[in-house]
């Protein structure tokens, strides 16, 4: 004999509860670039609002080699690449030309243009490994490391760079190491190479290097390749390496990561370049495109369901263009005759304070960190109008990008001092804090802690 059993709303809305955090991603997850929905919202409870080197620390581990890519954490592990310098190019000696006599009087000046300079390939001497390392969450302990390759760079790289800028990204199965020109790598959790492949070699604006991080979607590893020879996106199967799609883009270098933008009608793959592009996810047709006023791209964008929120940094001595663009746009949207809104641009800023460190969006307002001076601007997401416009002083260069928590923007330098800055349309610095480390590497968030990567060490910083 069966007995029915009745549950109450209340008993049913708890299981059903327990069902969908069981079901789902856990709170300290932060996958990728930004965190898995690209907008560096703090996505816990319980921070630590102040922290120094002995304030805080859970515990800090050293580094090995360099670079500049930033921390993901997937569970209890923490993902970091690296590029280690095992041997460095012999110094060679000084290229003294003998002083030429000048030329007879009838002869007059030599005609045409200089000799080029010979181009430094130095690099072709040193040798790196190129790393991957997992470290516990918990205790910073080294938990494996695996040597993606060992051996001579495959391109250039600027002097203050690396050679691993490229932040890694996680599925919460597999854990994927891009090294630019230098490939990339797909490890399990336990450290176990399933699959690499090569995505070329190719010259970068003034041999800067590469820096555009690779991003994941639906079992698709999607790595944008910008470069001053050949530019493309490239979608490869994740789980093994197999190229789905390829689509040619008329680009020079660029470093900003793509998104998927998920709005309120579909999921769009958007990059930005002199112009910005969104793809069909899943075959690489072009959905929308949109040509900017500059030829190189930095910042990766923020977004909400019905608008994401883009631009270019100008450079030095340049304002850039900042712009929202409308969910569900379609083919050409660049305004006419240099106007600064068309069918699928809401607003555009023409000189905005975007730099190299990627905007914020944070209840309604964007914030625009430039990278020098401690700038901050800050926009209504609405409209494009300027809300304040101030300078923090004592501010060093900053490559990372800003996050938000509990009504507060935070962002730090590259000498590791942190600004606390109160969030909404009043501008009001509350505090700082610091570490002691060089910093360019965004922080990666958990549900209760930060992890910093500096130069010499990686940081937990937890209450």
């Amino acid at each position: 004999m069966y007995r029915r059993i009745n549950f109450s709303p209340t008993i049913l809305l708890v299981c059903l509860s327990i069902l969908m955090y069981s079901c789902s991603p856990t709170g300290s997850n932060w996958p990728q670039f930004r965190g898995a929905d690209n907008n560096m919202v703090a996505i816990g409870m319980d921070y630590p609002t102040e922290w120094n080197d002995s304030l805080n620390v859970l515990w800090s581990t050293n580094l090995t080699g360099a670079g500049w890519s930033s921390p993901i954490v997937f569970g209890d592990k923490i993902f970091v690449t690296s590029a280690v310098l095992e041997k460095a190019a012999p110094e060679s000696a000084p290229n003294v030309q003998p002083t030429p006599p000048p030329p007879p009087p009838a002869q007059g000046k030599q005609q045409g243009p200089p000799p080029p300079k010979a181009e430094d390939n130095s690099y072709t001497k040193e040798v790196y490994r190129w790393e991957l390392t997992c470290y516990d969450l918990k205790s910073g302990k080294e938990l494996w490391k695996q040597v993606a390759r060992n051996g001579n760079p495959r391109a250039k790289k600027h002097a203050g760079s690396t050679y691993a800028c490229e932040t890694p990204v996680t599925d919460g199965k597999r854990v994927y190491a891009y090294f630019g020109m230098n490939g990339v790598y797909c490890y399990d959790f336990k450290g176990n190479l399933l699959w690499q492949k090569e995505v070329g070699t190719f010259k970068t604006l003034n041999g800067w290097g590469t820096g555009s991080s690779p991003v994941i979607y639906k079992d698709i590893l999607y790595i944008q390749v910008d470069n001053e020879e050949s530019s493309f996106m490239l979608a490869l199967d994740a789980a093994t390496g197999n190229e789905k799609w390829k689509v040619s883009r008329d680009e020079k270098t660029n470093y900003a990561t793509p998104v998927i933008w998920n709005n309120k009608l579909r999921s769009e793959l958007v990059t930005v370049g002199k112009s910005v592009r969104s793809y069909d996810p899943l075959t690489g047709s072009l959905i929308w495109q949109l040509k900017m006023s500059f030829e190189m791209s930095l910042p990766s964008p923020v977004y909400d369901s019905e608008h994401i929120y883009l631009g270019i940094s100008g450079g030095p001595g340049k304002k850039g263009v900042f712009c929202a663009i409308k969910a569900g746009s379609e083919g050409d949207i660049t305004p006419a005759d240099s106007g600064l809104v068309s069918s699928g641009v809401e607003w555009t800023v023409k000189e905005a304070g975007i730099s190299s460190p990627s905007p914020l969006l944070y209840k309604g307002l964007l914030y625009l960190l430039n990278g020098r001076g401690g700038e901050l601007e800050c926009l209504e997401a609405s409209s494009g109008k300027q809300v304040y416009k101030n300078k923090i002083e004592n501010v060093g260069a900053c490559w990372s990008s800003p996050w938000a928590f509990n009504d507060q923007i935070y962002f730090f330098d590259e000498k590791g001092v942190t600004q606390v800055i109160q969030a909404g349309k009043e501008f009001k610095v509350l505090s700082k804090n610091t570490l002691t480390d060089k910093f360019w590497a965004s922080v990666a968030i958990t549900e209760d802690a930060y992890i910093f990567r500096g130069v010499k060490r990686l940081y937990c910083v937890k209450k």
